[in-house]
């Protein structure tokens, strides 16, 4: 259904109104000038004929009508749609040519169109031939910085400071494909992508806290600075991950940040294995000591001589004892193994100092201060543990002892350092103590799995409670490890690999802070997820299911084939014989596909934190709509229509179906009616109508969003 246009309707209608008008006004005139009898004589003559007159005066208003009608649309409209295709060429950059349906003029101004279209398409290729010469030395770079990717023994990923991936080698698609969960369902629903968060894989608060350090480091003038931490995944999988900042030229300011993994998580189990071998032989082998030992003292009987029996006694006893001590060391050695597994990375003292105390007075409102902290004291510490540890303690002397001023001190200790959490206050038990420290951790309204005791085991250190009551204080002490000697790995000695950078956009670097209220974000500056889906009927509330979704991505104005999402789903329900030959998808192609519960969570995560869009996107999105209660999932991120934003920028046209829409701005039109097909098209009409909406004004979401409202298609739901 097109939208109406008035401007013919009163075209049409206008010259019957004109006539009744003219004809009421002769009459009335005519009656002014008669007397009384010569008006009754008229009407007399007249009124036989009345019907005949008034059949005549519809005729007449018809014909003129009609007349006017085509008028209309044969100069007005017919410029109207030459008007809005010539703006199509210029703005939207379409390879097509214009024909005009009006009268020879519009043909001749048509043809003048065509020929400065032409002549400025010329133009550009010499321009493009031209751009071409001079980038090959850029070309040359790209390829060096692929050969170098392809050195790299890591998955490496590059992020801006949004968290949008940049950059990623085969490597880091092939490790993050075997760290999910579940085998993926769909093709190229990867957890990894150009413009995907690099969140959906790693937590926020472990990336926020490395770009910290980084920061930190920075500011102390490292002219190499990095940080490390180790996470574990959905899947039960341990990664190492060390950071490194792209900054921009010449400054010390953050543009990005590279990441490289290690999945450790074989290496971890193994090692695990070798501890606990080397405890069990620990242990059997006190036992067994223990049994030699009663059994030489069985050997003290009277017939052995007593010099003979002292001397292999004093021997027996000697060896047992070096045995013993030596064994008792090595489960000593294994034990404090398994207490420090985890990876620990060197921080200098004061950043560690006041990560804390920033984290503690977001976390819980009081105030936190550093109290004495040697300022060329490192340590060898999981930061991101440790700083939860204490924070988590700082909560409970906030909410338990209404604690309102903590204060952190750090020094050396024999061989370690001595961290003390500080306060005045109420004394406490032993037993309150004990509990705050095995209890699993909070920080404000995050809960922990880890208690207190683990982090300080992780560390291999020790932890107490004590209370100064000379100057009214109490305090708890940890003891950390130091760290050693050296200087930290360098990443860039890792080297070696066979997968190349295939994938990677440095336009992402413009991207804009994800904070940005994404209703004034501007429309290309947008990540987009365009999708459709086919169905088994056209009423989804009557029972009809989808049977594909097919979806592309355009991050940074390009779209992204190599980026989709494509997935059969069995919708547990014949499939109608009358739409088979339109989407093609017959039941035996659906047998055995997942079903929608398995389909739509991962849809959901492929479309996470980007605007959706469809060509009539409400019957779509109906579809996933209905599906929300059984998944638990729901679509809450803003939906763009192509449909009725071609009818924001293309009033005159008579037909917006993606079809009509695609010839007019020269987007080839490829396996429609799948799918996959159609969200490519409908991408690539998104891609031409967006420099159409600037040329009417409309910049940012929120004003497409408006302006699609007003549109009469906006009035269509399913």
């Amino acid at each position: 259904m097109s939208q109406v246009d008035w401007r013919e309707v009163a075209a049409a209608v206008l010259p019957g109104i004109a006539l009744a008008v003219a004809g009421g006004g002769t009459w009335a005139i005519l009656a002014a000038t008669l007397d009384t009898a010569e008006r009754a004589a008229l009407a007399e003559l007249v009124a036989p004929r009345a019907a005949l007159l008034a059949l005549v005066g519809l005729l007449l208003a018809a014909a003129l009508g009609s007349l006017l009608r085509n008028a209309y649309l044969h100069w007005v409209r017919s410029a109207a749609r030459l008007a809005e295709e010539a703006k199509a060429l210029l703005a939207a950059d379409v390879q097509r040519t214009l024909a005009a349906d009006g009268g020879a003029e519009l043909q001749e101004l048509a043809e003048i169109v065509n020929q400065f279209a032409s002549q400025r398409a010329a133009l550009r290729d010499d321009v493009a031939l031209q751009v071409r010469e001079a980038s090959r030395g850029v070309e040359q770079e790209r390829n060096r910085l692929g050969a170098l990717m392809a050195e790299l023994t890591q998955s490496v990923v590059v992020c801006n400071l949004d968290g949008r991936i940049l950059l990623y080698n085969n490597r880091a698609r092939l490790q993050f494909r075997a760290l999910s969960a579940a085998p993926m369902l769909a093709d190229g629903a990867e957890l990894i992508g150009l413009g995907r968060s690099i969140y959906a894989v790693l937590d926020r608060a472990l990336i926020a806290h490395a770009i910290e350090s980084v920061q930190q480091r920075l500011a102390r003038g490292a002219a190499h600075p990095s940080a490390q931490f180790v996470t574990g995944t959905r899947s039960g999988q341990l990664l190492r991950v060390q950071m490194a900042p792209v900054r921009e030229a010449g400054s010390d300011t953050l543009d990005g940040f590279v990441l490289m993994l290690d999945n450790i998580t074989r290496d971890f189990a193994a090692e695990a294995g070798r501890d606990q071998m080397l405890h069990a032989l620990g242990e059997g082998s006190r036992a067994s000591l223990g049994n030699v030992q009663a059994a030489l003292e069985m050997l003290d009987f009277p017939d052995l001589d007593a010099a003979t029996r002292e001397r292999f006694m004093a021997v027996v006893r000697d060896e047992v004892r070096s045995m013993s001590t030596r064994l008792q060391d090595l489960a000593r050695h294994s034990t404090q193994t398994m207490k420090t597994r985890w990876p620990l990375e060197d921080m200098l003292a004061t950043d560690l100092a006041d990560a804390a105390c920033r984290r503690i007075e977001a976390a819980w409102g009081c105030r936190a201060a550093v109290d004495a902290v040697d300022q060329s004291l490192w340590l060898q510490v999981d930061s991101y543990s440790l700083i939860q540890a204490l924070a988590s303690l700082a909560g409970r002397l906030v909410e338990d002892a209404q604690t309102r001023v903590v204060r952190l001190r750090i020094a050396r200790h024999d061989g370690h350092a001595r961290l003390d959490l500080v306060w005045q206050g109420p004394s406490m038990s032993t037993e309150t103590v004990i509990g705050w420290e095995t209890d699993p951790m909070r920080v404000g309204s995050e809960r922990v799995a880890l208690t207190v005791r683990d982090v300080i085991d992780r560390h291999g250190g020790e932890f107490w409670f004590e209370r100064e009551r000379a100057r009214g204080e109490a305090f708890f002490r940890m003891l950390l490890p130091l760290a050693a000697a050296g200087e930290p790995l360098d990443a860039t000695a890792l080297v070696r690999g066979d997968s190349r950078p295939e994938m990677y956009d440095f336009d992402l670097f413009r991207a804009t802070e994800q904070t940005r209220e994404l209703s004034e974000r501007r429309l290309v500056e947008l990540t987009y997820t365009v999708f459709d889906t086919e169905t088994t009927g056209l009423e989804p509330a009557a029972g009809d299911e989808i049977i594909q979704i097919g979806a592309m991505r355009i991050v940074a104005g390009k779209l992204r084939r190599e980026d989709c999402f494509e997935q059969l789903v069995d919708p547990q329900r014949d499939i109608p014989a009358a739409g088979i030959p339109i989407h093609g998808i017959r039941a035996e192609m659906v047998a055995g596909a997942p079903t929608i519960d398995a389909v739509l969570p991962a849809f959901h995560a492929y479309a996470a934190d980007t605007v959706l869009v469809a060509h009539n996107a409400a019957f779509d999105m109906r579809f996933l709509e209905l599906k929300q209660e059984r998944t638990g999932l729901s679509f809450t991120q803003p939906v763009l229509d192509t449909l009725l934003l071609s009818a924001v920028v293309h009033p005159a046209q008579a037909s917006h179906r993606l079809e009509a829409i695609a010839e007019r701005l020269g987007v080839p039109v490829l396996g429609r009616h799948t799918a996959l097909g159609d969200a490519m098209v409908t991408a690539e009409v998104l891609l031409k109508l967006l420099p159409l909406l600037e040329e009417r004004g409309i910049h940012t979401l929120g004003q497409a969003l408006a302006a699609s409202q007003k549109t009469y298609l906006a009035r269509v739901s399913y």
